[in-house]
């Protein structure tokens, strides 16, 4: 039997249900905030991931699906192309290809699938999924401001808080610019020199490539030395300080509750200033839900203007599991079974169920080879309908039908013009 690869699953009713309800909430959550969908390819050029989230960081050095192109046009040969591990810079390369600046666009989001080659584990997963969004913009549209970074968290907020979310923490930091980050790297680097020896295989590896993320590391025999290293804000020019400040002034004045952790990192190198994750701690020790920061700078690395920018990544699957509700909760049952009763019934039962289906009442029809009666109330049961409906010949004749509650037992002949409307008042 063939099954799905290691590290990929299936969705399944009711589960998609549940899927379905998360990604309608935050459709409107961002339509309240002006931000509009894109959505790009899911394979990009590997040379955008190696140039905009970083060729020493463990996604691009360990985690990509990479393959080259054998396409039969000569410009597509030998062409390395990548499943994209993550969505920001492929919406940046967007944004500079369409030069969506041009159109006033700076509010985007994206819902979709990401491809990471990593070992799978709870609300882990080789193919996963990502919602997202980005402020990205010239400096002119305030693009720059701390007040975008507080925008995004205050949605976050909302976002979470609507899904149905409870008990998130916002953990908030500053990473610097790169004039702060070559100080500190500089400064972690002759304070790693004397321990790294003592750290796992990664952090040896990144101490030498990018100090910074050995902050990443989730070995519990490495955090008492990491505890020990100094912490980038001690390393926060004046202008990123005050850029720091202003967004904690923000969030102090909209009232969304947050965490300072100056060890937080993110793991791409594109983030400047502004880094934070949402966590929840009913996933364990791997509890964020979401992270993300600004990347100013991004724009000009791939190629493009001067464009800063902030956003973040929610990973659909842990966000599902940190979720209070149930599929059972947001599932929607049919409304009604119709039951043909009768030879001849399953196109009279057909046209009945396209008029209820106008009103947009969930229908589940039946089959007139349903010899006994019986069988039609244990099929309505089933399906978990809130009425059956009965289509016979003398129902037919007389334009008015049996309809019965499946909860209460009650029983009554509703003429065909008033069925959508008894229906639907017990919603």
């Amino acid at each position: 039997m063939i099954k799905s690869p290691r590290g990929t699953r299936d969705l399944l009713p009711p589960d998609t249900a549940l899927w379905n309800f998360v990604e309608a909430t935050v459709r409107d959550v961002f339509r309240a905030y002006n931000f509009h969908e894109i959505r790009t390819p899911i394979f990009e050029s590997t040379e955008l991931f190696a140039r905009g989230v970083g060729e020493e960081t463990d996604i691009v050095s360990k985690e990509m699906f990479t393959w080259e192109d054998r396409g039969r046009a000569e410009s597509d040969k030998g062409q390395s192309l990548t499943l994209r591990p993550e969505n920001t810079a492929g919406v940046v390369r967007a944004y500079i290809e369409h030069k969506l600046w041009d159109r006033g666009l700076n509010k985007l989001f994206y819902i979709g699938p990401q491809f990471r080659r990593e070992r799978p584990q709870k609300g882990r997963f080789r193919q996963f999924y990502q919602i997202g969004a980005e402020i990205i913009g010239p400096a002119s549209a305030g693009s720059e401001s701390a007040a975008r970074d507080a925008e995004i968290l205050e949605l976050l907020a909302t976002l979470l808080d609507r899904v149905g979310v409870t008990d998130w923490t916002l953990e908030l930091n500053s990473v610097g610019d790169l004039a702060d980050r070559a100080k500190f790297n500089e400064a972690l680097g002759r304070a790693l020199s004397p321990v790294v020896d003592k750290m796992c295989s990664d952090c040896q590896r990144r101490a030498v490539t990018n100090p910074l993320r050995v902050f990443d590391c989730k070995v519990p025999a490495d955090q008492p030395i990491i505890e020990t290293l100094p912490t980038i804000t001690q390393f926060l020019s004046e202008h990123s300080r005050a850029h720091y400040e202003e967004v904690k002034n923000i969030l102090n004045a909209v009232q969304i509750p947050y965490l300072e952790n100056p060890r937080l990192v993110r793991g791409l190198d594109y983030y400047q200033k502004t880094a934070f994750e949402f966590t929840h701690g009913a996933l364990g020790a791997q509890n964020a839900i979401l992270g993300g920061g600004r990347y100013d700078g991004l724009s000009e690395a791939l190629g493009g203007p001067p464009a800063p920018g902030i956003g973040f990544a929610i990973g659909e699957d842990r966000l599902v599991l940190s979720l209070s509700a149930s599929a059972e909760s947001v599932i929607r049952r049919p409304d009604v079974y119709i039951a043909p009763l009768g030879a001849g019934m399953n196109r009279e039962a057909a046209r009945v169920a396209r008029e209820l289906r106008r009103y947009d009442l969930v229908v589940e029809l039946g089959d007139e080879s349903f010899r006994k009666l019986k069988k039609s109330f244990e099929a309505a049961d089933k399906a978990g309908a809130r009425y059956i409906l009965i289509v016979g010949e003398n129902e037919v004749a007389a334009n008015a039908f049996a309809l019965k509650h499946l909860a209460s037992g009650e029983q009554v002949t509703v003429p065909r013009a008033e069925l959508a409307e008894r229906i639907s008042q017990a919603k």
